[in-house]
């Protein structure tokens, strides 16, 4: 299968200052990458490299198997959408003629603004200027403008910023239609919990550097953070190689184990007639990144001690 992007051995330095090491990425039809990091990161540098609007320093950059700074790849950009974290447009404009006007600079029918305006809860104040919109309003004209022409990739920045729960769970819905719809998604926010189960893979990124990339189980797997198991019940018997790990509740016990632990203790737990109740909570993706994030930011500091 072809990968609709493709970064390899990518590197982006301004004079003296590298932003971007090199870096590997490859994302196939209807993917979902997270990109995650604090600012300067690196995650912007990676997004403007996709779309072409700054030029690898070295290594070789491809979306749709073009390089997007080519001027012949403007037929590809037309598949492209995206999503700035601070969205900005003309205040006198109306959200219709706002949506109209990127219409015909993509080269895409204008009857398509009034259905994209409606998916994002905008038809009712399509005819209001821009200047009255709330910002969960302008970041919902936002999204309507990056998805123009049903985009075959998308590059979201802080999308739901601005946005109430109602309206990120129905944007989060939406992007797992486009995904469906075999759309490919890059999508950076610093809201991890709302992120996690539509994400096929993250990657998290500090200094400019990939600190961690895979799907949350390879990252479970490599950060070897411990689950948590809360078992409800009376006379509980635990096993002998645990109990350090053990804290003891008004209800049961919650024991901090290893992955490899989890299955034999479950079924050890479980076989007992005193067991009312079991609850299994496994590292989260906000307990990845900072797993991740704080290891950089460690390393750092014995370079300097």
């Amino acid at each position: 299968m072809t990968n609709i992007v493709e970064l390899i051995g990518v590197e982006k330095r301004y004079q003296s200052v590298k932003a971007l090491e090199p870096l590997d990425l490859a994302l196939q039809e209807g993917e979902i990458l997270g990109l995650f990091g604090h600012n300067g990161a690196g995650k912007t540098t990676t997004i403007k490299l996709i779309l072409g609007l700054i030029k690898a320093s070295a290594g070789s950059v491809r979306v749709f198997g073009q390089d997007p700074t080519f001027s012949e790849s403007r037929r590809e950009r037309q598949q492209l959408g995206f999503l700035q974290e601070n969205v900005s447009f003309y205040d006198q404009l109306t959200g219709l003629e706002v949506l109209r006007y990127f219409a015909r600079l993509k080269g895409i029918q204008i009857s398509e603004c009034h259905r994209l305006l409606d998916q994002v809860g905008l038809k009712a104040a399509s005819g209001r200027r821009v200047k009255t919109y709330s910002k969960g309003m302008r970041q919902r004209l936002g999204l309507a403008q990056a998805l123009l022409g049903s985009p075959k990739l998308l590059l979201l920045d802080e999308p739901t910023v601005g946005l109430d729960p109602l309206a990120t769970q129905d944007f989060y819905h939406r992007i797992a239609e486009l995904k469906e719809q075999g759309c490919t998604v890059v999508l950076c926010s610093h809201v991890l919990p709302g992120v996690e189960k539509y994400i096929d893979r993250a990657m998290i990124m500090g200094k400019g550097k990939v600190l961690a990339q895979g799907s949350l189980n390879d990252l479970r797997q490599q950060a070897e953070l411990p689950l948590v198991l809360n078992v409800k019940g009376a006379g509980l018997q635990i096993p002998e190689s645990i109990q350090s790990r053990v804290t003891v509740l008004e209800d049961g016990v919650s024991m901090h184990l290893s992955l490899q632990e989890k299955m034999p203790v479950m079924q050890y737990m479980l076989a007992q007639a005193g067991v009312t109740d079991i609850d299994l909570h496994l590292p989260s993706l906000e307990d990845l990144y900072t797993h991740y994030t704080r290891t950089c930011v460690g390393h750092e500091m014995e370079g300097v001690l």
